[in-house]
């Protein structure tokens, strides 16, 4: 678990593998409460029995705006219980997003106390004052914590970090050491790697995996925080045979794979359920209730209420059809 101070050493040769963004299953009368049993099981199913290397934690897909910060807290325990009982390396990777600066902050020094690697700060989702207004949030959590802090520049926010906004923030906050760029603009993310090469930087649109940007330094050997056990089973493990061939330089073989086994066109499949909202179609949203009916399909527990906490609507009937149709095609489920 490293301090700021050591954060950008540590980053650099920790940050590898797949990190599995989590989701919350939910029960009880609307869905109030936590399955923790089921809780349990993902995790262990993840870092056990899929063998992924880090946990990205109480994040969009883990719907954190329903969460309350108790109940965020002890996902966060629960999950650094069960994962370190199997692999004491697995790196664990809290988000500590919240409408405050100091209710973050509070997230933050539990995460760092609990034994978290690593915290990430979703760019603030209401009345922020741009780049500037990020600055002061990142500033005050880095002021008063000491654990490795991350940039989640997610469109889902509402506004997204320029490269030079997200090189100002890390030249100000030695302990911000990597970004998740969520927003789908790799031009971006290259110049955010010219402007602070310190960073670590996981760039959303995969395809510039493929392009070499690896090798040539621009982005890390990680996928940060994705939902890669609903692309892959203990039987056929077919995100991570993809990912080894791309960090092993082997390019031409990962695209072959990728059209062979059919996982490019799995993600065509089910992608826009997962991050769009048809009543709102030029909004990045995570539904919850897309990533939990995919598990479902996969025999995941989700818990006795299958759907999303408000404000998320419920996923819609045509939704579950495409999603299945997408893994029968797929070969994950018959």
């Amino acid at each position: 678990m490293p301090t700021a101070s050591e954060a950008r050493a540590w980053a650099h040769s920790a940050l590898r593998g797949i990190g599995d963004s989590l989701y919350t299953p939910f029960c009880g009368v609307d869905g109030d409460d936590i399955d923790w049993d089921a809780y349990r099981a993902l995790v262990r199913y993840c870092v056990g029995d899929l063998r992924h290397s880090m946990l990205w934690l109480t994040s969009g897909v883990g719907e954190f705006w329903s969460l309350t910060i108790p109940e965020r807290k002890r996902l966060l325990e629960t999950a650094i219980e069960e994962a370190r009982a199997i692999n004491p390396d697995v790196v664990i990777q809290s988000c500590t997003a919240a409408l405050s600066a100091k209710d973050c902050l509070e997230l933050t020094l539990h995460a760092q106390d609990a034994g978290a690697d690593i915290v990430y700060i979703q760019t603030p989702m209401m009345e922020l004052h741009g780049g500037e207004g990020v600055l002061k949030f990142f500033r005050y959590i880095g002021d008063r914590s000491d654990i490795a802090l991350g940039m989640f520049n997610s469109p889902s926010s509402g506004y997204v970090l320029s490269a030079a906004e997200g090189a100002r923030i890390a030249e100000a906050v030695p302990a911000v050491c990597a970004t998740k760029e969520g927003a789908f603009r790799p031009g971006n993310s290259r110049l955010l790697q010219e402007l602070a090469p310190e960073l670590v930087i996981w760039e959303c649109d995969t395809t510039v995996y493929r392009a070499g940007w690896l090798r040539a330094g621009v982005v890390g050997p990680a996928q940060l925080g994705t939902t890669g056990y609903l692309y892959e089973t203990p039987q056929r493990r077919v995100l991570a045979e993809y990912w080894d061939l791309v960090w092993n330089e082997k390019l031409v073989e990962a695209m072959d794979f990728a059209v062979e086994s059919g996982l490019g066109q799995f993600g065509v499949d089910t992608m826009s359920w997962f991050t769009c909202y048809p009543g709102r179609p030029d909004y990045f949203t995570h539904w919850g209730g897309a990533f939990k009916y995919a598990a479902s399909l996969l025999g995941l527990p989700i818990g006795d209420y299958p759907h999303s906490r408000p404000p998320q609507a419920e996923l819609p009937a045509a939704a579950q059809q495409q999603i299945r149709g997408a893994y029968r095609r797929f070969g994950l489920i018959g």
